[in-house]
């Protein structure tokens, strides 16, 4: 609407805070901007040429009061972008003035010639930002990206082409799920290092824990201990591990109290420091105990 005094302003409404729907839309606009501007920080920095950091907190702080004030004003949530500070650093900007800069001359448009931007049309805009885009990620990125593993090069594409045939938050959303389910899967998978194909028969099976043992690898370490054959010596290597979920304990003690009955040889080693709280941390280590000493009674 157009504002023609001080009188015009919307004015401050305190029985609004106590809509939730105000509460809904002002953190849904507070996170989205705040991830806008931490991508568009990273990718500003990847493009500076003297490779400076540019303070997250700070950035975060400024932005959270700019939007303050510009919503007591009506005005519209800012946000850093990508494309005006990627034509900041190509035009020569250095420092913090040339932001200022930047932003005296968008208000010197708006306000003598508004009619003149009105007329540029959208083409030439959407040029600018496929040039931006293109400075941005080079098909030299794709290459080294594919020569990173599919672990780097899938999330990568998923993210370009979310960005360029949807918007910068779904397209970065896609890119997130798609990383976030790889990791889950290989977590899930890889919690421990157990190679059937490399193990002679007559020798121990050794079963490595890795340093983060998760809930989400219990199914995989109680089937790979539940298919160890009757009368195996099996060693648990636990020394890599830092912290280990209640659950998984859980499933290493079911293992030990089953061991001597299926005259299996077990041990577990460098339990002593891991990170657990609850009596199934204690059970536990009465439980190696235990098999550690009819291990020694063994003839």
């Amino acid at each position: 609407p157009d504002v023609n005094g001080m009188d015009d302003l919307p004015r401050l409404s305190p029985a609004g805070f106590l809509k939730p729907a105000v509460w809904l839309v002002a953190i849904t606009i507070a996170i989205v901007a705040s991830l806008e501007s931490l991508l568009s920080v990273e990718a500003t920095d990847k493009l500076d040429p003297w490779k400076r950091t540019t303070p997250a907190n700070r950035e975060l702080k400024a932005q959270g009061l700019g939007n303050v004030v510009s919503g007591l004003l009506g005005g519209m949530p800012v946000t850093q972008v990508i494309v005006r500070s990627s034509a900041n650093i190509q035009a020569g900007g250095r420092g913090r003035l040339s932001a200022v800069a930047h932003g005296v001359l968008l208000l010197v448009c708006v306000l003598l010639l508004p009619d003149l931007l009105r007329k540029i049309p959208l083409a030439a805009l959407a040029a600018v930002l496929l040039l931006v885009g293109y400075k941005l990620v080079k098909p030299a990125q794709f290459q080294a990206m594919y020569r990173g593993g599919f672990t780097q090069f899938v999330p990568f594409v998923v993210t370009v082409l979310g960005v360029a045939f949807t918007d910068l938050l779904i397209g970065v959303g896609l890119g997130l799920a798609v990383a976030i389910v790889h990791i889950l899967w290989t977590n899930y998978n890889a919690p421990f290092h157990f190679d059937p194909d490399n193990h002679k028969p007559g020798e121990a099976v050794r079963v490595e824990l890795s340093e983060d043992v998760t809930f989400l690898n219990k199914a995989g370490i109680k089937r790979t201990l539940g298919e160890m054959p009757d009368g195996t010596h099996v060693i648990i290597d636990a020394r890599r591990s830092v912290h280990m979920h209640p659950d998984v304990r859980e499933i290493l003690q079911e293992f030990l109290e089953s061991a001597e009955g299926r005259n299996i040889r077990a041990e577990v080693h460098g339990l002593e420091g891991i990170a657990a709280r609850g009596s199934s941390a204690d059970r536990l280590t009465r439980s190696v105990h235990s098999a550690a000493k009819s291990n020694d009674d063994r003839p």
